[in-house]
């Protein structure tokens, strides 16, 4: 259990990264089981990313437990044993792979438990989207090898899968995002098909969903949203961080703040870093609250 919470603090970080610069960007709410709030009642594409990176996350910590020694009924790669071959030619298995076979195992025991019992569409699409996070995880494990050879020659290779950086799934889950497709459930509800006519057909690797998003402009919390008030954004950018997309048309405050910083840092022998205090005067461009009657509308 101390490794899934590991993985979750490591998915949540990763998700708000993901976010930062989107209206919805991640936030958790304190005491609340399900971490994010009425936002994941609805069955959208956020949730749907939600579930995704959450399964990642618990087989990336698992994997990573696994092969540090940190859990007793797993250790290493079992099956990378022998000898091997890929583009480079021939090499033998060793070191210490990343055991994801057993991460993915467990990740799909525990983090489907739940959905399986229930068995309805959100049930469905949840299962579906948690699977895509853990063949997200295993998509991007990489060879790592030491040559071995007089000076330095790579006659002989000893190589092992690990894990790459979460980061690398992250950013693939959050392109999974922007490409999720409008799903729903069949009649005997054991399988997806296109929301409207004229859409594609999800695949194994698309993230679904059911439900469009609320647009996550101003506070509603039958929907889940915390609105866009309050929040930094940026007034020369054209994206989702800018003003004008983040402030959802109502405009922004500017508040002129001073930051001091360390700069000019040397190293002193032996042995210390002295560095001079900067003072940088900037701009923050905050989102202004909606108007009363407007914000009374969406509660």
């Amino acid at each position: 259990m101390r490794s899934v919470g590991e993985g979750a603090r490591e998915w949540i970080r990763e998700c708000q990264h993901q976010f930062r610069h989107h209206r919805w960007n991640c936030t958790t709410l304190d005491r609340d089981h399900t971490v994010f709030g009425r936002v994941m009642l609805r069955s959208s594409r956020e949730a749907a990313f939600v579930y995704a990176i959450s399964s990642a996350g618990v087989v990336h910590a698992i994997t990573r437990a696994c092969s540090q020694g940190e859990l007793s009924v797993c250790s290493c790669d079992p099956y990378t044993r022998g000898r091997h071959h890929d583009q480079r030619g021939d090499f033998d298995w060793g070191g210490c792979s990343d055991n994801i076979h057993y991460g993915v195992r467990f990740a799909k025991a525990f983090v489907d438990a739940k959905e399986k019992r229930l068995k309805d569409a959100r049930a469905l699409m949840n299962l579906h989207n948690n699977r895509c996070g853990r063949t997200a995880v295993r998509r991007f494990l990489k060879l790592e090898c030491k040559c071995h050879g007089v000076s330095g020659s790579c006659t002989l290779r000893t190589c092992w899968r690990a894990l790459s950086d979460f980061r690398r799934t992250g950013d693939y889950l959050r392109r999974r995002y922007d490409g999720a497709v409008q799903v729903m459930a069949t009649q005997d509800g054991a399988n997806f098909t296109a929301a409207r006519q004229g859409y594609r057909r999800a695949t194994r690797t698309d993230l679904v969903y059911f439900d469009n998003s609320p647009d996550y402009c101003v506070l509603d919390k039958a929907a889940g949203s915390l609105g866009t008030a309050g929040r930094v954004c940026s007034k020369t950018s054209k994206g989702t961080d800018g003003c004008e997309i983040m402030c959802c048309g109502r405009g922004y405050d500017t508040t002129r703040v001073t930051r001091v910083t360390q700069c000019e840092c040397k190293f002193h022998w032996c042995c210390a870093v002295r560095c001079k205090e900067c003072r940088n005067t900037v701009d923050v461009h905050t989102c202004k609250a909606p108007k009363k009657a407007e914000w009374l509308d969406q509660t």
